[in-house]
């Protein structure tokens, strides 16, 4: 059954209503009737179009999360020829929440890595509801050096609530590892893409995100918590979670105006959880575009232009 959020619902109930029309025209033929259903259509179409362009950005995390939205892997399904997953970080094991490997990525060969979640309790468990331990990021280390030492791109898609806060991870050092992260992906002689395709949850998303290239999907978001942590912490309760969620200025809109992004990538109209196939083909395309124009700078100006545009991030221009 599939999730319908509490903004969709007129929709939906539109759809449904021009189902039954159909199924009517189907056994009875009428051009009275055929000529409602084009109107019903229009009206859904339209409808769902004002809905899309007035998400507030408490819609868009709900969006985000949508248990129907396509996922790191389906990302890669649909935008890599072939991809070869390697597993472990070769000091404690495997992280079933951070898929890693070699890909053709269109017409480039890349190294992809991020956070995978899954869409029942089984899958839920495997992948630890895409929050990473310590070894999942030293994992996408290990894979960043080989893609630096073969020459290859790489392309990192965040899409997590936070790194798992659980004993284990704080005994295996989870802050080490993503700041350990921090400063060697800063230094990385070959090119960076990171694409936030869901959640963006503070340095869970960070211990993969420091790129020459930073995107987001039109519907995800980024943020140094969520919108229920800063609710529960300003006003005590999580039911402020949409006003906290206007005040973290979180959608790839808000952040794309102060400069922490450098593009927005295209959803289909009501999210990517409607059209997986039309979503990758915004990303692949997004992506390739941005490993061409990187590809082209020398590697000491592509390693100054990434110190530069993170050290200009937060920089005041006020009186």
């Amino acid at each position: 059954m599939k999730l319908v959020l509490e903004f969709e619902k007129p929709v939906v109930k539109l759809r449904e209503e021009i189902e039954e029309a159909r199924k009517k025209l189907a056994n009875k033929p009428s051009d009275k009737l055929a000529a409602q259903i084009a109107e019903l259509e229009k009206k859904a179409d339209n409808l769902q179009r004002d809905i899309h362009i007035n998400l507030n950005p408490w819609q868009r995390v709900q969006i985000s999360r949508h248990i129907q939205r396509p996922f790191m892997l389906d990302y890669v399904k649909h935008c890599c020829d072939e991809f070869i997953e390697v597993h472990g970080d070769r000091h404690i094991g495997d992280d079933h929440a951070m898929p890693a490997g070699f890909a053709t990525w269109g017409d480039k060969k890349v190294v992809v890595i991020g956070h995978q979640k899954g869409r029942d309790t089984k899958e839920n468990l495997l992948r630890n509801f895409g929050s990473a331990h310590p070894e999942g990021y030293r994992k996408a280390l290990r894979l960043m050096r080989l893609a630096e030492k073969f020459g290859l791109p790489i392309v990192t898609l965040i899409d997590t609530p936070g790194a798992f806060p659980g004993i284990g991870a704080e005994e295996r050092n989870i802050a080490e590892a993503i700041a350990f992260n921090l400063r060697e992906m800063m230094t990385l002689r070959t090119p960076v893409v990171a694409v936030v395709i869901g959640e963006g949850g503070s340095g869970g998303a960070l211990g993969i995100g420091i790129a020459d290239r930073v995107l987001m999907m039109e519907n995800a978001y980024y943020s140094v918590i969520s919108p229920e942590g800063c609710a529960a912490i300003l006003w005590k309760h999580r039911e402020h979670a949409p006003e906290a969620a206007s005040a973290l200025k979180l959608s790839a809109q808000d952040l794309s105006e102060l400069g922490v992004i450098d593009g927005i990538v295209p959803e289909p109209l009501g999210g990517a959880h409607n059209d997986h196939e039309t979503s990758a083909a915004s990303l692949k395309t997004a992506v390739l575009a941005a490993i061409s124009e990187l590809e082209k700078l020398p590697i000491p100006q592509l390693l100054e232009q990434r110190y530069q545009k993170f050290r200009a991030l937060g920089k005041h221009t006020g009186n």
